[in-house]
């Protein structure tokens, strides 16, 4: 893999805000000094992902990933240090020198990155060809026809796939890029007798993106009409960077939108959302005819809590998809419904009553997914006890799945009065399926799990060894170095020198520890302070993660406090006395631990006079030990 001239990440690092790069992945809002937002790379309900804009650093607080801009980038897309750097670095405009140019750049790359670069190729390729090509003109008119204007074309990178055997197979393999890669990716089907031909021919081509814009996969739309064994739509397969469960299409497009507008539609088909968006409503994204899946609506979460699906006018499509929205509804989410008239679907109807129109019609027509789900099946049920308590059940199963229990009391309370049906009649059948969830749970994690005591006794703690703690005092010196080098303690020292020069002759045991102390102090040797930069921009991993753990607070102050003229002293108030009481403590602690070492070796020792001179040494330990016990208030026996 080509190397990236260290200028170049330099640049990249100073320039790359990190409110701005996690802002394209998540929701984030502020509450204090920093910003907040349910973490990406985990589900939860209430937000414990922290990004601080004054250190650059993002933590979340409940599954522990943490770093700087580049490590996001790495941790979201699962990309190799220098990959992230160049999406980075094309965010910000910063030139990328290639060492080695087309078609060797694609053998040097690791076999996801061919992936991605062979995608580009085949997109790049189609679009040329819609717009090029003498075949693309039937795209083209396909694509007018529809009402696509060249701006949406462009936007969202429409192209054509010419009715030729091996068009796009024969223009890769000729550019350079290995026939492996191009049926990794399913553009290419290879047969057992050698022979190989494209798999998308003679069809539009809708390229699916991920979150950061990069090709992972093809929707292709055939324009034979009359051709009955070749099927009307015609996806890419699954590869490694191409999974249908964790892909919407038009999310890349939608994202800015949907966080501006805090609202996600959802619709089913690709020109859907081409239309939506051409008609102003840019936050819409597409299941692709898949249904939704909880890799899908994690990735909404990350925009906004508010989903609005747009239904066809299939009843029968619609009952199909109703299970899925129960997976919304499971996500804490809000989930509205909207459906068009019979035989319409999103596409029609905006071409049919124009921009304006279609708008009011949403507002007008929008509903919550339960009440929605409720009406539908008592007009099914009308007339029938049978499939009114069927309908019954399968509300309150939907219902069940709402974490928030005031929502799910107001629903109950809609459901009884659309059903007719006393309330607690519905309470009592939701308490009964999450008792039989429970129990069916407890068989499942095995028999003794399913027969334990309910008042079993908790296990007893793990008391913390020597060496955890003397960890835990380590760790606070370095933490206090990383977060306060230069504070002026008293005359004129600062925080790093005056440590420094306490701990000259302590020996950190921590490795990670050892090597981040000797760090400072090489920087200190240079004439120069080590500052968070330096550690959170690290080429380490393991000091990039640390450092930013050790530079992240979960807690600040309110400001309710100084609305009310209420000083709470802060750590940085009280530098100078937790300076001292953390280099006693260390020092404690190492002196506890020799006394303990020294006794040890005073078993082995037989010669009374070296037992006389091994009793003296831990006698003069102890002392020490009692003395630094008294500067921290430490009652020793």
């Amino acid at each position: 893999m080509s190397l990236i001239p260290k200028e170049v990440v330099d640049q990249v690092l100073v320039q790359a805000d990190i409110t701005e790069v996690v802002g394209d992945f998540v929701s984030l809002k502020k509450k204090g000094q920093n910003m907040w937002a349910c973490c990406p790379f985990h589900h939860e309900k209430s937000p414990s992902f922290s990004v601080s804009p004054a250190k650059g650093i993002y933590k979340c607080f409940g599954c522990g990933k943490a770093g700087n801009s580049v490590q996001f980038i790495m941790d979201v897309e699962g990309t190799s240090f220098p990959e992230a750097i160049k999406y980075l670095a094309k965010k910000y405009s910063i030139e990328v020198p290639e060492d080695n140019p087309n078609p060797e750049y694609a053998k040097e790359q690791s076999e996801r990155d061919s992936l991605f670069i062979v995608s580009d190729f085949a997109n790049k390729h189609f679009q040329q060809n819609l717009h090029a090509h003498e075949q693309g003109g039937i795209g083209m008119s396909y694509l007018k026809q529809r009402g696509m204007s060249a701006n949406t074309i462009k936007k969202y990178e429409l192209g054509y796939s010419v009715d030729e055997w091996t068009d796009l197979t024969d223009a890769a393999l000729k550019a350079g890029y290995q026939q492996k890669y191009l049926e990794a990716t399913g553009l290419t089907i290879a047969k057992e007798d050698g022979k190989k031909y494209d798999r998308f021919r003679g069809r539009v081509m809708f390229p699916t993106h991920n979150v950061s814009g990069r090709v992972v996969g093809f929707g292709a739309r055939t324009l034979k009409t009359n051709d009955k064994k070749s099927p009307k739509y015609l996806n890419s397969p699954e590869s490694d960077i191409y999974h249908k469960s964790n892909v919407l299409y038009g999310l890349f497009q939608a994202k800015q939108a949907i966080r501006m507008q805090d609202m996600c539609y959802m619709v089913e088909g690709y020109l859907d959302v081409l239309s939506l968006h051409q008609g102003g409503i840019e936050n819409v994204v597409a299941s692709s005819g898949t249904s939704l899946t909880e890799g899908q609506i994690k990735l909404i979460a990350r925009y906004t809590e508010n989903i609005t699906v747009l239904y066809d006018g299939d009843a029968a499509g619609i009952k199909a998809s109703l299970r899925g929205i129960d997976l919304i509804l499971e996500s804490g989410l809000n989930v509205d419904v909207v459906t068009f008239p019979e035989g319409e679907d999103p596409d029609s109807y905006i071409q049919k009553v124009g921009d304006t129109a279609f708008k009011a019609y949403i507002q007008e027509h929008s509903q919550d997914f339960i009440s929605f789900k409720t009406s539908l099946y008592a007009a099914e049920a009308k007339g029938s006890p049978v499939k009114k308590a069927e309908a019954i059940r399968e509300i309150v199963a939907s219902i069940a799945k709402i974490p928030d229990s005031i929502k799910r009391t107001v629903f109950f309370r809609s459901c009884s009065l659309i059903f007719d049906i006393d309330e607690q009649v519905l309470i009592s059948e939701y308490n009964k399926m999450q008792l039989q969830d429970r129990q069916q749970q407890q068989k499942q994690d095995g028999p003794e799990h399913f027969m334990a005591p309910p008042f079993a006794e908790p296990e007893p703690e793990k008391p913390i060894s020597d060496m955890d703690m003397l960890k835990r005092y380590e760790r606070e010196i370095v933490r206090m170095l990383l977060n306060y080098p230069n504070r002026v303690l008293e005359e004129g020292m600062n925080t790093c020198q005056y440590m420094l020069e306490q701990l000259e002759d302590v020996e950190f045991r921590t490795p990670l520890y050892a090597r981040l102390m000797d760090l400072i102090k090489d920087k200190l040797c240079d004439g120069n302070l080590a500052t968070a930069e330096d550690f959170i921009n690290h080429p380490d991993q393991e000091i990039r993660t640390e450092a930013t753990n050790l530079l992240s607070d979960p807690h600040e102050l309110s400001h309710n406090w100084e609305t009310h003229h209420i000083f709470v002293p802060t750590e940085s108030d009280l530098l100078p006395y937790g300076a001292e009481r953390a280099v006693l403590r260390l020092k404690w602690r190492n002196v506890e631990l020799m006394i303990k070492g020294e006794m040890e070796k005073l078993r082995l020792v037989t010669d009374p006079q070296e037992q006389i001179q091994q009793l003296t040494f831990i006698r003069n330990l102890k002392t020490l030990h009692c003395q630094l016990g008294d500067m921290l208030g430490i009652v020793i026996g």
